[in-house]
């Protein structure tokens, strides 16, 4: 009995890590836009073959672990289909312990105007929602100084 408790002990005390992309349907934008309870939602659209993409979330992450109000969510425009190559990438870039999504739909171009109306598809793209309902949005790299601009 001691060993079980010993262990279950354990398992609680590790570290725990996202799982790969989950995937993000039509369906399920209304609820990923809406105004957090409280402080700030951030989502990061990225992809595979975006340049920036990895430093923009990687800024991101870090500007999170400062900010206690910040929900940070990556979403990937690749394919749920490519799961196993997103999970890795964020997995080397250290960035697999903040929840992720990617596309689960054959048209990307509808769930990016659901998301945004006002987005061409470009990446990185930021999208700043807060609890009050107004949101803002950025195209591009951030830097901590601009991220602290589209938060505030």
């Amino acid at each position: 009995m001691k060993r079980l408790l010993l262990l279950a002990g354990l398992t609680v005390a590790m570290p725990v890590f996202a799982a790969p992309p989950v995937a993000f349907a039509p369906a399920d934008v209304k609820a990923l836009v809406a105004p957090p309870a409280r402080g700030v939602r951030i989502i990061a659209l990225w992809a595979l073959d975006c340049a920036y993409c990895e430093e923009n979330l990687s800024a991101l992450a870090t500007w999170q672990r400062q900010h206690a109000d910040v929900d940070l969510i990556f979403v990937a425009t690749d394919s749920i289909g490519q799961r196993d190559a997103l999970g890795a990438r964020l997995k080397a870039a250290g960035l697999d312990s903040v929840p992720a999504r990617a596309y689960a739909d054959a048209t990307p171009d509808r769930i990016n105007y659901l998301i945004d109306p006002q987005w061409g598809g470009e990446t990185p793209r930021t999208l700043v929602i807060r609890a009050d309902g107004t949101r803002r949005a950025f195209s591009g790299a951030l830097s901590a100084e601009r991220i602290g601009g589209l938060v505030r």
